[in-house]
C-alpha cells in the first residue's frame, strides 16, 4: 500500500487529516488525525531494494476519551485489512488524548 493510498483511506472518515502536522493556526478542533512515516525497514540485495516497507503513525487526538471514535477509525483499518499496534497517552500541556496506531505499509 502506497502513502497515498493510506490517505485516501483515512479521509473515509471525514476527519480533519494532516501529514505530520497542521500548520500554525490552522489546527483544526479534535478530533482529528495527523500521519507520518517514522522509518523505514527495506530488504535489498545486489544495491537495490526490492522490497520496501513504511513504518507509519496514525495519531487520533480528541479532548476526552473518545470510544465511539477510536471505533470509527479501528474499524476502518479493520474494513481494509490494516493490521495496527496501538498505544493512548494524555498530552496535559495541549488537554489532549492521543492515540497512536503503529502500521506497516508494505510496497511503499
Amino acid at each position: 500500500m502506497l502513502l497515498s493510498e493510506m490517505y485516501s483511506i483515512l479521509k473515509e472518515l471525514q476527519l480533519p487529516v494532516a501529514y505530520h502536522h497542521f500548520e500554525e493556526g490552522s489546527r483544526p478542533r479534535p478530533p482529528y488525525l495527523v500521519y507520518l512515516v517514522t522509518d523505514s525497514d527495506n530488504h535489498g540485495a545486489d544495491n537495490w531494494t526490492y522490497h520496501k516497507q513504511n513504518n507509519l503513525q496514525v495519531e487520533l487526538y480528541t479532548t476526552k476519551k473518545d470510544l465511539a471514535t477510536e471505533q470509527k477509525v479501528e474499524s476502518l483499518f479493520d474494513s481494509h485489512l490494516i493490521y495496527f499496534e496501538k498505544v493512548e497517552t494524555y498530552i496535559s500541556s495541549e488537554k489532549l488524548y492521543q492515540i497512536t496506531y503503529y502500521i506497516t505499509l508494505h510496497g511503499g
